[in-house]
């Protein structure tokens, strides 16, 4: 009998492993993203593992106007908005807790936003194609650009997502590849964010994307890695929101001026990636 999401989910986490290489790495899981059809988008990451810092947990909201939010349990330097905080409204630091309530069903909740989303899964034919695809390619092909070009063109009309991009770059400009290595469908979920219920999934239009990374039509669960550029300060950017800049600016001339939870004075500049 096959392992359900929570068994494996479970293994991972007493006993998480990172890729080798020289690159920024991340592995662990989460909900690559699930639109509803009020126009509201959510993702999120838990990554045991990385090569910048400590493992993490993070929200990613998109409002109905395209306002991009990121929430962390770390600094947001470590975490997802050292990638996409040129389209970030905000980056902020909170507590995240993710809690199994079944097999196939998970609660995220982050006390001070608030947020509280529940979220069923199962495996589809689909699914299950992709994950035994998965199965027989080598670690290298994983990495391969003609091969990961192949897998998204395949993968998005089969399991009615839209359009996928495993490879590209990210809005800071860094290069990204994406390895979902086991998948599940989203089927059914709930969530209240500041005591709005968003209402049932179901696919925007235009279809989100954060750079060449596109939120499935359809929401999906997967185990995995992602690899990304390692930090260039000419050739990428170092904020971790769109206003940082003024922001910092203004810590420069008045500590008072900082928004609340930023540190006094200039944020510091990215420092190289820790190695494992």
């Amino acid at each position: 009998m096959s392992l359900t999401p929570r068994q494996l989910i479970e293994r991972f986490e007493e006993a998480p492993t990172l890729p080798t290489g020289q690159d920024e790495r991340f592995s662990g899981y989460g909900v690559m993203g699930l639109p509803f059809a009020s126009g509201h988008v959510l993702a999120m990451r838990r990554f045991a593992m990385t090569s910048v810092g400590p493992g993490y947990t993070s929200i990613w909201h998109r409002s109905p106007r395209g306002q991009w939010m990121f929430y962390s349990t770390v600094s947001p330097r470590q975490g997802c908005p050292r990638y996409f905080g040129d389209i970030a409204a905000d980056s902020i630091e909170t507590e995240i807790r993710i809690r199994w309530t079944a097999p196939f069903r998970l609660t995220v909740v982050a006390p001070a936003v608030p947020l509280e989303w529940d979220i069923g899964v199962a495996a589809t034919l689909a699914t299950r194609l992709m994950n035994a695809t998965g199965r027989l390619l080598p670690d290298a092909a994983w990495r391969n650009p003609g091969v990961l070009a192949a897998m998204a063109k395949m993968a998005g009309p089969l399991l009615g997502v839209g359009r996928i991009g495993l490879q590209g770059h990210v809005p800071n400009g860094q290069g990204f590849v994406a390895n979902p290595r086991v998948v599940w469908s989203v089927t059914d979920s709930r969530a209240v964010l500041a005591g709005a219920d968003l209402g049932p999934p179901g696919p925007v239009q235009p279809q989100a994307h954060l750079g060449d990374f596109w939120i499935p039509q359809r929401g999906m669960l997967a185990i995995g890695a992602a690899y990304f550029e390692a930090f260039d300060p000419v050739r990428h950017s170092s904020r971790t929101f769109q206003s940082q800049a003024l922001d910092d600016a203004a810590a420069d001339r008045d500590p008072s001026s900082v928004r609340p939870g930023a540190p006094a004075g200039p944020r510091e500049g990215l420092s190289p990636p820790r190695r494992t």
